[in-house]
């Protein structure tokens, strides 16, 4: 088991987050972005940026090549969708996406939208991590986790036109 500690402060023992985000057992802060058969789309529990969108398998694997062919054609037509959603519904101009195949968790796929303020950490892949440290440190305020919320509800609204948002 590990504990890890989510962005609202709450920590949780698991042995795999994403195991405990898909199945339901953590319910990220908003709730599921959006679900298909294969993937889950949740507004990133350790970070409060908004409009920061993890991708996860449901199915626990942890490398591109491990995707069935369903797989593959379900991940870019959802990495696709919400990124759409992204620039359409909260103005998000550029995103950088990550993955990597040694996680403790599922596949996955990290949009990190950025944002003018990030730039202070310099404009490349070496930025990130201050910046989401940034985040979690400085910006876990009320202020901005309203702004979080409200973005995770914007991108349910738009991608599950019928869905009855959490905490709304």
């Amino acid at each position: 088991m590990r504990e890890i500690t989510l962005s609202n402060g709450k920590t949780v023992n698991v042995e795999c987050l994403s195991c405990a985000l898909t199945s339901g057992l953590v319910v990220p802060d908003g709730g599921v972005v959006l679900e298909t058969e294969y993937f889950h789309a949740h507004q990133d529990v350790a970070y409060p940026i908004r409009g920061l969108i993890i991708l996860a398998s449901k199915r626990h694997i942890t490398c591109f090549d491990e995707l069935s062919e369903a797989e593959k054609l379900d991940y870019i037509h959802v990495l696709t969708t919400i990124r759409k959603a992204q620039r359409e519904i909260l103005g998000i101009e550029y995103v950088y996406y990550f993955y990597n195949e040694d996680t403790t968790h599922h596949f996955h796929t990290w949009m990190v939208p950025r944002y003018d303020w990030m730039y202070d950490f310099g404009r490349s892949v070496e930025s990130v991590r201050p910046v989401l440290l940034h985040a979690r440190n400085k910006m876990n305020n009320e202020e901005n986790l309203e702004k979080v919320m409200e973005a995770i509800h914007s991108l349910t609204r738009e991608l599950n036109p019928s869905k009855k948002i959490l905490n709304e």
